[in-house]
């Protein structure tokens, strides 16, 4: 492996002009493609296998022509203090309304909430539904504007007016600002680094040429394999963040090569062997990763997945082939290592010979052999493992309990900001029709296979009737054929609550009931049973994830670091950096602990798929790090320094660039924080505090304790396995071999700079 890149680097190296060539027609390519493709449609969601799906696709066999995919908007009345929405003037009103909802071209129908019963109890609350052909991605930008708009008139008369539903639905907006801060911490961070504003513009460039590939495909492929914008925003953020990373990990090891005294285009070959040999590994593990999740068999996720493994692949293939060219390009404006203290230390040590104190030499070397912070950490880890060990696992534990009281839902117009129209259309349905109402249950009863059809729908929703928490059951409504039936049930409780996901289950268990007496088969479904049910599938779906993922990983870190105790350290690691960020998303989304630092208006169940997700970007994430870290180690014990020093000198060389990286990857992931959609918010949040705990607490403490406890044992591996292994050279042994080969003329070439 190590060297096969190092012929792919100097390759790159002296082939700058057609690499460099190559990478901008790609981003042409790519960049035209999504320009030119047709605009992406809504986004589907269904979640194969479950009962709600199996339900929703009867609908559409049995109900043709219902649009049962098509949005539904919802405008809700409430009279003035102490009038009600019975009153004359307020009836005309609704009725004008009403009229002026009906007008549009993509309208299918209008209920009049004076002829569906939709007015509360007490007469203050009234709600009319606007049934639409297509699905809220959808709709026309001016069938969105005359919906909001048609209760103008209303509010005018002293009505109060908002609007609901998803027929509202927009993509959201990007959070800009926070991307922008986010660059410019990646950017001040790479300086410092780096040494130079040339060497540090080298990743940015890369990386935000790898994401305008991987997005632009994205954008251009969205129509065709119903991508969301989503999946364009997760690819963004992870290419963003792995792509600076992976280039950072390679400038550095080129600017050690220099300072070794390695001509440029070997030092481009070197650093590409051993460094790039950690970024491809490092890659895989993201790579396997982010694509495990098609195990879930959700396609939303599926996608998501793929096309952030995707651009990922494409900041491995940037890190290995471009930046070797750029720095070509660069020259001598990216300096060796320590350059600039090594030209201040010359002119110190030449005025003091100009001045005649020969004896301040032994002074200066002292100075120039200080120790860096790195090196202090690795030592005072070593001296105490055990201290050190205990806090990062009981600090990490600690943050981890709120995870205990994890609740999952999906977001709906209940989690909105309270600003919002769709908001407080939610919050006068609940107070005019109860909790229960934004989440009514939509029972489909299959009597194809009943002797009498309606008997079986009768005796469905009198069952239904007679169950704890229902407040509604409207009369079954059969389809043309009769073999079929829906029944609208509303709830006591709000759609997220234990209550309601109760009630589900046992209108469940009422239908097996049914099927045995009639023969005809009752399925629940709707947005409140549907995210019961997909939470559930991600829960029996986290285990089997969770062993694939690790076990993928772990035999490709066996593979790296040949050693069993060293990946299994990792894996252990990497759990107790995902339970802590669980346990500190808990506490700010679901608790409301410092949410209004971050914007988090509305606290709530967290997102279903927020925990396998992190899951799987987390382990890929943390596993970077490990191998970054690690194999710098390995590579120092395997060319013959003892365990403990090989822990000093991975710290030495690696620790900077690590804790750079990390800073770098929080600053991207909390740019996200700031996004107007809370599932980004979250995944954003969740991202960079995950970040923060592995590569700080994990990496940084708790893997040298534990290395250090082991001492050799952490590189034993049974001799068996060691000869079934292919030997994959990330430590870069083979170069030594060339080294070896290289004419002694040769070698003094490659010290001239």
């Amino acid at each position: 492996m190590a060297t096969f890149l190092y012929k792919l680097g100097r390759l790159a190296f002296r082939r700058r002009h057609f690499v460099a060539l190559i990478w901008v027609a790609l981003l042409t390519l790519a960049g035209v493609g999504a320009a030119s493709a047709p605009a992406a449609g809504t986004t589907s969601f269904s979640i194969p296998g479950t009962e709600a799906q199996k339900a929703f696709d009867l609908l559409e066999q049995r109900f043709p022509g219902a649009s049962a995919d098509g949005a539904t908007g919802r405008m809700v009345f409430k009279a003035p203090e102490g009038q009600k929405m019975t009153d004359a003037d307020n009836k005309a009103t609704v009725a004008k309304a009403v009229k002026g909802l009906g007008d549009g071209s993509e309208v299918v129908s209008v209920t009049d909430p004076f002829t569906t019963n939709a007015v509360s109890q007490d007469g203050t609350v009234a709600y009319t539904s606007v049934k639409y052909k297509l699905p809220g991605m959808e709709l026309s930008d001016s069938t969105k504007d005359a919906l909001e708009a048609a209760g103008d008139d209303a509010r005018a008369t002293g009505l109060t007016v908002d609007v609901g539903g998803d027929a509202l639905q927009a993509a959201s907006e990007p959070a800009v600002i926070g991307e922008i801060i986010g660059m410019a911490i990646a950017a001040v961070v790479l300086v410092v680094t780096l040494g130079s504003l040339v060497a540090a513009g080298l990743p940015l460039l890369t990386a935000i040429v790898g994401v305008g590939i991987g997005v632009s495909t994205i954008t251009a492929l969205a129509n065709a394999l119903d991508l969301g914008d989503t999946t364009s925003t997760l690819a963004l953020m992870l290419g963003l963040a792995v792509g600076i990373d992976y280039a950072l990990f390679i400038v550095s090891r080129y600017r050690s090569e220099l300072a070794d005294g390695r001509e440029r285009e070997e030092a481009v070959g070197r650093a590409t062997g051993t460094a790039g040999s950690a970024v491809v590994f490092a890659g895989l593990t993201v790579v396997i990763a982010l694509a495990g999740l098609a195990v879930v068999n959700v396609p939303m996720l599926t996608k998501m997945g793929l096309a952030a493994a995707g651009t990922v692949v494409i900041a491995v293939l940037i890190a290995l082939t471009m930046i070797p060219a750029l720095l070509g390009y660069a020259g001598r404006k990216v300096q060796p290592a320590g350059e600039k203290k090594s030209k201040k230390s010359k002119k110190s040590k030449n005025d003091e010979q100009s001045e005649g104190l020969a004896d301040d030499k032994g002074d200066t070397s002292e100075k120039q052999a200080r120790p860096n912070m790195g090196t202090r950490w690795a030592r005072f880890v070593i001296r105490r493992p055990v201290a050190v060990l205990l806090f990062g696992v009981v600090g990490l534990g600690a943050i981890a309990v709120p995870a205990t009281q994890l609740e999952l839902g999906l977001p709906d117009d209940g989690s909105q900001p309270t600003s919002t129209t769709q908001r407080r259309a939610y919050d006068l349905l609940s107070e005019g029709f109860g909790p229960g109402f934004n989440g009514p249950l939509v029972i489909v009863v299959d009597a194809k296979g009943s002797d009498d059809p309606t008997a079986a729908f009768g005796d469905v929703a009198d069952g239904i009737k007679g169950l704890k928490d229902v407040v509604t059951v409207t009369p079954p409504a059969p389809n043309k054929a009769g073999d079929t039936a829906t029944i609208t049930v509303i709830p006591g409780s709000k759609p997220s609550s234990i209550q309601t996901e109760d009630l589900v289950h046992a209108i469940r268990d009422k239908g097996a009931d049914v099927k045995a007496d009639t023969g005809a088969t009752v399925l629940v479904t709707g947005t409140t049973a549907m995210n019961i049910d997909f939470s559930q599938k991600l829960n029996d779906a986290l285990i089997p994830y969770l062993g694939l993922v690790v076990g993928l990983a772990f035999l490709l870190l066996i593979l790296v670091f040949r050693s069993i105790l060293v990946p299994l350290k990792a894996a252990l690691g990497f759990l107790l950096s995902v339970l802590a960020a669980l346990g500190a998303v808990v506490a700010v989304f679901q608790w409301g602990w410092l949410a209004g630092l971050i914007g988090v208006e509305e606290t709530g169940p967290v997102m279903s798929m927020m925990p396998i997700f992190m899951v799987g970007v987390v382990f890929g994430l943390a596993m970077d790090y490990e191998v970054f870290l690690v194999t710098r180690m390995r590579e120092a014990y395997v060319h013959g320094e003892a365990p403990d020093e090989a822990i000093v000198t991975g710290f030495k060389h690696s620790a900077r660039v690590v804790v750079a990286a990390a800073i770098i990857m929080m600053a991207v992931f909390g740019g996200f924080v700031g996004a107007s959609d809370s599932m980004i918010k979250m995944i954003g949040f969740g991202l960079a505090i995950a970040v923060f705990f592995d590569a700080f607490v994990v990496r940084m403490a708790i893997v040298p304790a534990v290395l250090a406890l082991l001492g050799a044992k952490a590189w034993w591996l049974p001799k068996w396995l060691d000869r079934a292994l292919p030997n994959v050279d990330v430590e870069g042994e083979g170069l030594r071999a060339l080294d070896d080969d290289r004419p002694k003329d040769e070698d003094r070439e490659l010290v001239r700079v």
